[in-house]
């Protein structure tokens, strides 16, 4: 029988064992199952050319009931109305987990940017703006950086909400350019988040991060920074890859010279030093620490049972399926699920919106301060579910974080007394 992937399917049936779990009422689980709202429209765009193509895009808002939906937006060929939603759904349990007064949502274009003239990509994220206007705000639903989107779609984003606004509207966005309300310490959140939480697994499991082992799988913004952080640790990067392949070199890689390498030549693959490998080779490698940071679904049933790390950091959202989790908790690998590991990123953006709300801008090292406090609770309170119910950190991270978001809805009066 194949292995359940689409990704909606899979949230569903994690929420649905907390809820059961947690013994809550039925009207939890019937409304945490799918998105409050979902939107789809379609963005008329003129090309260079003077041609006119039609992109379509989607915004899954989930939940609300710890504040207003917060998301990322990510411009990507195969964006699909499941992921979007599954995605968002993720975020609200995110956003509870480490306790910041947000709801999930997600939003995604179906475009491949790499395709497009930095004019064609401008129209593309302004675009999205004039079709979505009246479902966003800084109160309502505040978008993010995703795959393929960066600071500079932001800022066009936020500059083309304050045009139809008429005001300055700086924290409908997250992730902006620093000279235009942006946070310090956004680009290496997600990464930073990941690796505070493979030191603390680190800590429980007696790993030592010094002269520790670590393998990364994709060389994005989440990889490439994890890598980085990793060696400040004192690890050893022996592996990373992206979506070509990988490379591997047991005496260790140089994250910074591959980071450029990769800037230059399209791929890690083909670099000084290091011999080529695939994928599938990369995730069977022993190593102490093992950060999937691509996309979903890469650790499935089929090749659970050759992951060898003793810790599996998830920077990605969604990397590993239900049967993969069952597989590396019963051959003793320690997984720090994604809604916990990757929550630095959210953080993060939830510090930026602060910020521009008060209009008051704090320095690198208090939201490093801020950020490390926020995610070393975050995990000793989902260690704790993790021992006191003897499930495992996935299980945990969902119990904690229904409980949390049952809570507000029931004093918001949401269930039935």
């Amino acid at each position: 029988m194949t292995e359940e992937l689409n990704p909606l399917a899979i949230v569903a049936g994690q929420m649905k064992e907390a809820c059961d779990e947690l013994g809550l009422d039925p009207a939890v689980y019937e409304i945490l199952r799918k998105p409050q709202q979902f939107y789809e429209v379609s963005i008329p765009v003129t090309m260079d050319d003077g041609s006119v193509q039609n992109f379509s895009a989607y915004r899954a808002q989930h939940n609300n009931a710890l504040g207003p939906y917060k998301g990322g937006l990510r411009f990507h060929p195969e964006v699909y109305a499941d992921e979007v939603k599954a995605l968002s759904t993720w975020m609200t349990v995110k956003c509870a987990v480490v306790n910041i007064p947000y709801g999930g949502a997600k939003g995604g274009v179906k475009v491949d940017p790499r395709e497009l003239s930095e004019a064609e990509l401008e129209r593309v994220s302004r675009g999205f703006i004039q079709k979505t206007y009246n479902m966003i705000g800084p109160e309502i639903d505040i978008p993010a950086p995703d795959v393929y989107t960066n600071a500079q779609i932001m800022a066009w984003m936020a500059d083309e909400y304050g045009k139809i606004s008429g005001k300055p509207g700086v924290g409908v966005v997250t992730g902006k350019p620093l000279n235009f309300g942006g946070g310090r310490g956004r680009n290496k959140a997600t990464a930073q988040g990941t690796v505070h939480c493979v030191e603390e697994a680190g800590k429980k499991l007696g790993i030592d991060m010094q002269g520790a082992t670590a393998v990364i799988q994709g060389y994005g913004n989440a990889g490439s920074f994890s890598a980085l952080l990793m060696e400040d640790l004192g690890a050893k990067v022996i592996a990373v890859s992206d979506s070509r392949g990988g490379i591997l070199n047991r005496d260790g890689l140089d994250a910074q010279a591959v980071i450029d390498f990769k800037a230059e030549n399209g791929s890690v693959q083909g670099f000084a030093g290091a011999e080529d490998i695939t994928n599938e080779e990369l995730l069977a490698l022993e190593c102490d620490v093992l950060i999937p940071a691509a996309l979903e679904n890469v650790i499935t049933s089929e090749n659970a049972a050759d992951v060898k790390a003793k810790i599996v950091g998830e920077a990605a959202n969604g990397p590993t399926t239900p049967a993969a989790d069952e597989t590396m908790y019963e051959n003793g690998v320690f997984v720090i699920p994604d809604c916990l590991a990757n929550a630095g990123g959210v953080t993060v953006s939830y510090f930026e919106w602060v910020q521009n709300n008060y209009g008051y801008y704090w320095e690198d090292d208090v939201v490093a301060q801020r950020l490390h406090k926020k995610m070393v609770d975050a995990f000793e309170g989902i260690y704790g579910y993790h021992e006191e119910f003897g499930v495992k950190m996935r299980d945990a991270t969902y119990l904690a974080a229904i409980k949390r978001i049952a809570e507000a809805m029931e004093v918001r009066g949401w269930l039935s007394k």
